[in-house]
């Protein structure tokens, strides 16, 4: 049995396949597996209250990892030891999300092309048709992350409290969730996984996107995205498209397009969850059992 999976910070999607190719059980979901956020004790708790992995350890023989916050070699390695111990009889290898992202959009394997993740966080890279390249080095969601999901929750309560919002989008901001001050300071100071709580927010911009103040708010933060991201890599652009992963890059597909205009970029391939594509990928580009 073959483990494909792919992790962001809020959740985890775990695909079965044999060496063929065949899925052999339901999609699997967990809690997301983020490294360079959560404890080895949390990780590893994560994984062991799935009753279908643990029922399935013994028999996995591989598992393709590409996760949140495997980007650096200490949380990577990390997790691929807990992996390793939790599935004894497996050859494990894990990656970074981007990669994941990568496999998910390209045409072809060998396709060059920048690739960018809106998801709970945000990353932008560029895919040379065999390395990925990346020019700015993450510090996280505090500093980092535009256009993501906990970048918009993150707005949003900002524009609530400081007034920014229609009284419209107000009120109905304030109907669906709570924004008790201490409730909110809670969740980002004492509980675990602050990006994926101010994340959680986002849907609210789906929800009510035939507002301006909402339209005006996506765009925004695209344009910054794509001056601190996406512009690292203008010659490049010149010549490869740009595709994008992620839900918030799924869902904000129309206003991509528009600043992805104002920038003179030729948009590509969108992907929501990336599991899909690169369940794909590697049952028809990858030797899987030579790796």
């Amino acid at each position: 049995m073959i483990l494909i999976v792919d992790s962001g910070s809020t959740k985890c999607d775990w695909i079965a396949v044999d060496s063929e190719g065949n899925q052999l059980l339901e999609k699997i979901r967990t809690k997301g597996l983020n490294p360079a956020i959560l404890s080895e004790k949390k990780l590893k708790k994560i994984i062991k209250k799935n009753k279908e992995l643990k029922k399935y350890r013994e028999t996995v023989t591989n598992v393709f990892f590409y996760g949140a916050g495997c980007g650096t070699e200490k949380p990577r390695l990390t997790l691929k030891v807990i992996l390793q111990e939790f599935f004894p009889n497996s050859e494990v290898v894990v990656d970074e999300d981007t990669m994941a992202a990568v496999y998910a959009t390209i045409n072809t394997p060998t396709e060059a092309a920048v690739v960018c993740i809106l998801g709970t966080g945000s990353n932008c890279s560029y895919f040379d048709g065999e390395k990925l390249h990346q020019r700015v080095k993450s510090l996280g969601y505090t500093l980092m992350d535009d256009a993501s999901g906990n970048f918009y929750g993150k707005q949003l309560i900002r524009d609530y409290y400081f007034n920014h919002m229609p009284e419209d989008i107000k009120i109905a901001f304030n109907d669906r969730y709570n924004l008790e001050a201490d409730y909110i300071k809670y969740n980002l100071y004492k509980q675990p996984n602050p990006n994926a709580y101010l994340a959680s927010f986002a849907e609210f911009m789906f929800l009510n996107k035939d507002s301006e103040y909402i339209k005006t708010t996506i765009k925004n933060g695209l344009r910054v995205f794509m001056n601190n991201m996406v512009m690292q890599y203008k010659d490049e652009l010149k010549r490869v498209s740009i595709h994008f992963a992620g839900s918030i890059a799924f869902f904000a597909q129309e206003e991509i397009k528009e600043v992805a205009n104002e920038f003179q970029l030729k948009v590509g391939n969108f992907q929501r969850r990336p599991i899909e594509g690169l369940v794909d990928f590697h049952i028809k580009n990858l030797k899987i059992s030579s790796i």
